[in-house]
């Protein structure tokens, strides 16, 4: 079943394989280059999930997320990290945001795709 999927990266690349691999499972497909840039998919229309990178220009994906999670009707969408960040420290900071997983770059789209059956309903 088709969801909705905002996937923000600040490489063209990475959104663009991002992209490719959720729009081949199905799935709508809905690019930012940063935080700030993704706020225009979160105004009360439908999104089943956000996938985000940490490291970004104008708003980084930890603020991303507690403003996502400021918002009324996106309270309680997931939200996958998707990051070369690997420490435990980082990993707790997204949490205590509002992360509901992590994904390690480079991604294994078939682990890509897992976790997300794992967390949208």
């Amino acid at each position: 079943m088709e969801k909705t999927i905002v996937i923000v990266d600040d490489s063209e690349s990475i959104r663009e394989v991002v992209g490719f691999t959720l729009k081949n499972a199905g799935h709508k497909v809905l690019s930012a280059v940063d935080g700030k840039d993704a706020l225009k998919f979160f105004g009360g229309d439908k999104v089943d999930l956000l996938v985000t990178d940490l490291h970004m220009p104008e708003m980084n994906g930890i603020e991303l997320i507690k403003e996502i999670r400021s918002k009324d009707n996106y309270k309680f969408i997931p939200i996958l990290f998707l990051t070369t960040e690997s420490q435990q420290v980082k990993k707790m900071e997204a949490k205590q945001a509002g992360a509901t997983g992590w994904i390690v770059k480079p991604f294994v789209p078939e682990k890509l795709l897992a976790a997300i059956s794992k967390v949208v309903r």
